[in-house]
């Protein structure tokens, strides 16, 4: 499957290696104007080659859009875009067409499909979020006229964890350090844990949390499409990620119902929630409050070490690996996590014909 979502929805090709990565987008409301520095903007924070914690490759990831948009306004029509790619070293790939790397999907899209891309892992690469990205930030302008915001960072790196939650934190200060974390002390550490990790070869998992703000409630469907399933969902699709908890998360098993109930509460007029430990969804629907979760991530699956793995025969083989990664996902991550959220969202709203857009 190529393609995800139900109104609002992205059909992304391309692989790591090949001429290009792209998509088409079916279901982006018309009239919405189109900020390109923003959308380059959004392309750039997922870039490689950003900084010394992430893959030193280096791609300008510009988007060339082909149809849906018209004199900078969409149409309501398909929107066809691609990201040439123009710094593939495809020969670091050489030795490895006939192994299976360890954690990798060689052997999974080779028993699928009897044939693989091994050129940076073909269609399994993160590279494919490119697409992603570019829908989100299609999303994004969209939800912008509903005054809905999405903001993503980084809450933790190995061991090393953001204390408190998001309300604790200037969320204006994710994107004023390279790990992109709210907490400068923090980010440091982080920062400092990485760049060990990658001097001895060897890669580092974590997590990124996202916060939904200004979500109207109603929005979600009450059995099946439940908006916290569908962002589930959607998370999970991402590579690398590993786990997903949204509101009190796995932490509210540990306490009383007493203890974590969402009191409804009039202020001026308006229901809210005195707390907010559902997180924002009740029932699988939206109640108003801000939607907060998070994702967790893998270690990079590549390392620059001997590893001992098997080739295509079975035969018992070492791999000296090599290429350009990343010894860390989640400062990249953060932009991914922020465009699969904002894509749920606008196509949770246009299934709910929710008349707020």
């Amino acid at each position: 499957m190529n393609t995800f979502g139900n109104i609002f929805r992205l059909t992304s090709f391309g692989e790591s290696h090949g001429p290009a990565v792209g998509g088409v987008i079916d279901g982006m409301p018309a009239g919405i104007t189109i900020d390109m520095e923003f959308i380059q903007n959004e392309l750039n924070r997922r870039r490689p080659g950003q900084s010394a914690v992430v893959t030193p490759r280096k791609e300008n990831d510009e988007v060339v859009f082909l149809s849906g948009i018209f004199e900078g306004v969409t149409t309501g029509t398909s929107i066809g875009f691609v990201i040439y790619n123009a710094n593939q070293h495809s020969s670091d790939y050489d030795n490895m067409k006939d192994l299976f790397r360890p954690s990798h999907a060689d052997y999974t899209y080779t028993t699928k499909y009897g044939i693989r891309d091994h050129r940076g892992g073909g269609r399994s690469s993160a590279r494919e979020t490119i697409s992603r990205c570019v829908a989100g930030a299609l999303a994004k302008l969209a939800l912008k006229e509903m005054n809905i915001k999405i903001t993503g960072y980084t809450s933790s790196v190995g061991e090393i964890s953001v204390p408190g939650n998001y309300m604790d934190y200037d969320l204006d200060l994710i994107e004023k350090n390279i790990v992109r974390c709210p907490d400068p002390v923090v980010a440091e550490k982080m920062e400092k844990l990485i760049l060990s990790v990658k001097k001895d070869g060897d890669s580092i998992g974590g997590t990124v949390s996202c916060i939904i703000s200004n979500v109207p409630a109603g929005v979600g469907e009450p059995v099946f499409g439940k908006l916290h399933a569908e962002l589930a969902s959607a998370m999970m699709s991402i590579n690398a990620a590993k786990g997903f908890e949204y509101g009190m998360g796995f932490e509210g098993c540990h306490h009383r119902g007493s203890q974590v109930k969402d009191t409804f509460i009039n202020v001026d007029g308006h229901i809210r929630t005195l707390t907010n430990y559902s997180g924002g969804i009740q029932g699988g629907i939206s109640n108003g409050e801000d939607i907060y979760f998070k994702v967790a991530f893998k270690p990079v699956a590549t390392l620059l070490m001997d590893l001992d793995t098997v080739d295509k025969d079975g035969n018992e083989v070492v791999l000296k690996a090599k290429g350009r990664h990343d010894p860390c996902v989640l400062p990249r991550a953060v932009p991914i996590v922020e465009a699969m959220a904002a894509i749920v969202m606008l196509d949770m709203i246009l299934m709910g014909k929710t008349t707020i857009l």
